[in-house]
């Protein structure tokens, strides 16, 4: 048998090759989203598409990925994942025509996300166990923040030492070069996170996955074994709308620069400083909902974003209001980041089966991953269609509605977890 790492090894390997896989498609788009727009010469619907086009080949993969991943050892599985995603970095630093960044955009929707996602899922429920769902999905996600906060000043930081001390006046190929240097960076710490995760992260999950699931074929019995609990339709709206949420995250660098008029460098540190209350948050509610439900911590997640999408739909944010939109943003992203940190951490609570993790994984990504293909191409066209704040101020209206709608799945939620407990109190 092989020897197991620390749990303080396992959960750090996890956090740092779980935010590394998404760094490339996902964080420096977010972070630098201006300038990103501008060195590929595309528009907001453009990069939108590029999203979509990610998020149809994910779809597929997220179902077949979840078979897998009770079936094989995370750490092969999450390492080949890692490299093949850096391979990526390479053709985009090269800035490819707009068909070849959409290609490059469904190659990472495939290396994301068949051998990573629901691996990443797995090992991570099993680190928890039967009490410490909410801390361990907690720091998963809130350290995952931290990496991404870190890795975006780091970003920054590079982008800025190959542009001249006057951003405004800086030219194209300066500006390129400058972003160049970010994506091959990025490139090569992601195959460094890579190596580390085959070298050091052997799990429970390893032994059983190779062990006792190694005869399993894929069967349709366990697909619906999945279907028919109740609570995996209803984790599917709740993942489906906080993931909304968590995808418009990337218009607040534009929204900086559109309608509080940030230039280049300080819209990306706005970017950036959403990077870091990911895991303050997402460690805080962790920690919070082990002492209570993580459903519950959920539906207040939903209840913020929605006031929060609320104030920057009503149009009273605008230059010179810094303090207030500073409150504003920090606000709804609490409520985004907190749904985000716990809707896996439900798992649990909804009673699915520890061995059906990966399938369950697969089938709620299935849908409640679908953002990937629509928030992008929406938000670009209500952006481009109305310039300015009006667009911006559409983006979230669409926002509160589906905070709305995820408010009520995750009560929803509640009330047929707490059912079943007390079913199960009854016959014990």
């Amino acid at each position: 048998m092989k020897k197991t790492s620390p749990p303080y090894l396992i959960i750090a390997l996890l956090i740092l090759s779980g935010e590394a896989i998404f760094l490339l498609p996902f964080v420096l788009p977010r972070v630098f989203r201006p300038t990103f727009l501008e060195v590929f010469q595309i528009n907001n619907f453009e990069l939108g598409a590029a999203f979509s086009i990610y998020g149809i080949v994910a779809m597929a993969s997220y179902f077949f990925g979840g078979i897998i991943a009770d079936r094989f050892r995370p750490r092969k599985l999450m390492a080949v994942a890692l490299i093949m995603t850096a391979l990526g970095g390479f053709a985009l630093s090269s800035y490819p025509s707009l068909s070849v960044l959409n290609l490059v955009y469904g190659y990472w929707g495939c290396t994301t996300i068949l051998l990573f996602w629901a691996a990443m899922i797995k090992a991570t429920r099993e680190w928890g166990g039967d009490q410490k769902q909410g801390k361990a999905f907690g720091f998963l996600d809130g350290g995952r923040g931290l990496v991404g906060a870190l890795m975006g000043v780091v970003g920054v930081y590079i982008f800025s030492l190959f542009m001249t001390e006057d951003v405004e006046n800086v030219t194209g190929d300066e500006r390129r070069e400058a972003f160049r240097q970010v994506i091959l960076f990025t490139s090569f710490l992601i195959i460094v996170v890579a190596l580390m995760v085959w070298r050091w992260l052997k799990t429970g999950t390893e032994e059983s996955s190779a062990t006792n699931n190694a005869d399993n074929k894929l069967s349709i019995d366990s697909v619906m074994t999945v279907v028919k609990i109740p609570t995996v339709w209803l984790l599917m709206v709740i993942i489906l709308c906080g993931y909304v949420g968590y995808k418009i995250t990337d218009v607040f660098s534009l929204y900086a620069k559109e309608v509080m008029l940030y230039n280049e460098v300080d819209a990306a540190k706005v970017g950036t400083l959403l990077l870091f209350v990911r895991p303050v948050t997402g460690i805080t509610f962790g920690v919070i909902a082990d002492r209570t439900r993580s459903s519950l911590w959920v539906t207040i997640g939903f209840v913020i974003m929605f006031f929060g999408a609320l104030l920057f739909a009503s149009g009273i944010l605008g230059p010179g209001l810094y303090a207030l939109f500073f409150i504003s943003l920090i606000a709804t992203c609490i409520g985004v980041y907190s749904i985000r940190a716990l809707y896996f951490a439900v798992l649990h609570e909804g009673h699915i089966p520890l061995a059906l993790t990966g399938t369950a994984v697969g089938l709620v990504s299935l849908v409640g991953y679908t953002p990937d293909i629509f928030v992008g191409p929406i938000t670009g066209y209500l952006l481009d269609s109305s310039p300015g704040e009006p667009g911006h101020q559409h983006v979230f209206i669409m926002l509160a509605i589906f905070s709305a709608v995820g408010f009520i799945a995750s009560v929803a939620f509640q009330r047929y977890a707490k059912k079943k407990a007390k079913e199960a109190t009854e016959v014990a």
